[in-house]
């Protein structure tokens, strides 16, 4: 079994007898289902499990389950003699947003306290929009992302020890032996074409064919897709979720890599706005991670963004590489130099902030250019800008020099992150590899998000 660093905070929750019903957000096909039910199984002798997805396409047994009571009798036809009492009862409702009335209900049902709950759902940003009665004080999501680096380094046979030394070099500001450099940035390269999709992990690590691991890559691409058909078709509107989707690849290896509205349905005149409900869905349902623009900066960021410039990134590396370059692993793996690797670095190292738990945001001046992501610099009460350089020039970045250069930002602390091994500093231009991008995390947060109601 692939380790998950999610596993110790719901084996947390199932343990603390919790009053909030915990609900695990994420894209689909990144491992929420799996984990959920390898630690419940563990904990409870008995485990019931329902997917709501399938139940609304199949007996729609749940389909009128308004009341506490309405819920235990459509459960008890499928698990009756394993309902037995909260300590040992655990009952997974998976894609709960499937049906709208079970997140209303969600607060009946931890007051009823019969047994233990915990759910999970794939778009709950957009179900938890639309529901009329909000659980509140009786539910919280914890959001959950493909695997980062470090659980694929965990999948690929490195310990705890070796990543426990890393993460003391990082804290020194050290660089990396040459013979460990040289190995974790070619697992790192590896990462790039593998991704963090639990499947492709796997079959990776068990068979090292990179064919299989691209069929993993496009049959969930191809799910993707055929889930933002269906929305669209359910909205019962002429939604372009799909085409804003498609267009994504594209759009990251334009010298700008922001969504062109205009190029959405080829029409002038559109604005940001008319397609608010698309960018909702492809953010909330977690395919597509938004890096929003910000021209002043000031901390916090989220005071000083806008939506008028956005990037979308896909929500894994290995979609991405797969999509590029197919079967063709020489571009990253040879270290290419007639391949520019910008956008894929950029793609892996917001990948990684967002699983840390940054909101992702850039830098965009006209009179001093653009800076690949900025972030909230909470030790300091600052922002930390960080540049993605996937080439030799790495100290060549004049839009950061001009971004430091203004005494009104405040920075205290810059980052420059590449395939160079040494660790140094100059002024407040910290340089460091690229897989330390592994140990970034805002101060005093765990490795996922906990959002209570």
């Amino acid at each position: 079994m692939l380790k998950r660093k999610i596993y110790s905070q719901l084996e947390n929750y199932l343990r603390s007898d919790s009053h909030k019903m915990l609900i695990v957000d994420g894209a689909r096909q990144i491992g929420k289902s799996f984990i959920i039910r390898h630690v419940g199984q563990k904990l409870f002798p008995n485990y019931i499990e329902i997917n709501m997805e399938e139940d609304k396409q199949g007996s729609r047994l749940f389909a009128n389950a308004r009341t506490v009571e309405d819920f235990l009798i459509a459960l008890s036809t499928i698990a009756g003699d394993r309902m037995q009492d909260k300590s040992t009862t655990l009952v997974f409702i998976d894609e709960i947003q499937a049906y709208d009335h079970l997140l209303t209900l969600v607060k009946f049902l931890m007051a009823d306290g019969r047994f233990t709950y915990i759910a999970s759902g794939s778009q709950l940003g957009i179900a938890l929009s639309s529901t009329q009665s909000l659980p509140i004080g009786s539910m919280q999501i914890l959001h959950m992302y493909p695997m980062d680096f470090e659980e694929f380094l965990w999948a690929n046979g490195v310990g705890e020890y070796a990543i426990e030394q890393m993460r003391q070099s990082y804290m020194r500001g050290e660089s990396l032996p040459e013979d460990m450099h040289n190995n974790i940035l070619g697992l790192f390269r590896k990462y790039l074409l593998v991704g963090g999709l639990p499947d492709a992990v796997n079959a990776y690590v068990t068979e090292h064919n990179i064919v299989k691991v691209r069929m993993v890559h496009t049959d969930i691409h191809a799910l993707y897709r055929q889930d933002a058909v269906k929305y669209e078709r359910e909205s019962g509107r002429k939604l372009k979720v799909q085409r804003i989707y498609d267009m994504i690849p594209s759009n990251l290896e334009n010298k700008k890599k922001r969504v062109v509205i205009k190029d959405i349905e080829g029409k002038i005149g559109k604005r940001m706005s008319n397609y608010q409900d698309e960018f909702d869905y492809l953010i909330s349902s977690g395919i597509a991670l938004e890096v929003q623009a910000i021209s002043q900066p000031m901390y916090p960021l989220i005071e000083s963004s806008g939506k008028n410039l956005l990037k979308l990134y896909l929500n894994d590396i290995g979609l991405y590489t797969g999509i590029l370059y197919r079967n063709n692993i020489q571009p990253i793996i040879e270290d290419n130099c007639s391949v520019n690797l910008g956008s894929v670095y950029e793609t892996a190292v917001a990948q990684e902030l967002r699983a840390h738990g940054f909101n992702l945001y850039y830098y965009d001046n006209k009179k001093n250019g653009e800076v690949d992501y900025l972030v909230d610099d909470t030790d300091h009460l600052s922002v930390m800008p960080i540049e993605v350089k996937s080439g030799k020039d790495y100290k060549i970045h004049s839009a950061l020099d001009h971004f430091l250069g203004v005494p009104s930002y405040r920075i205290r602390r810059a980052l420059v992150l590449s395939n160079e091994q040494r660790v140094f500093v100059e002024g407040c231009t910290q340089y460091m590899p690229i897989y330390y991008v592994m140990f970034l995390r805002p101060s005093a947060t765990d490795d996922a998000q906990v959002i209570t109601f």
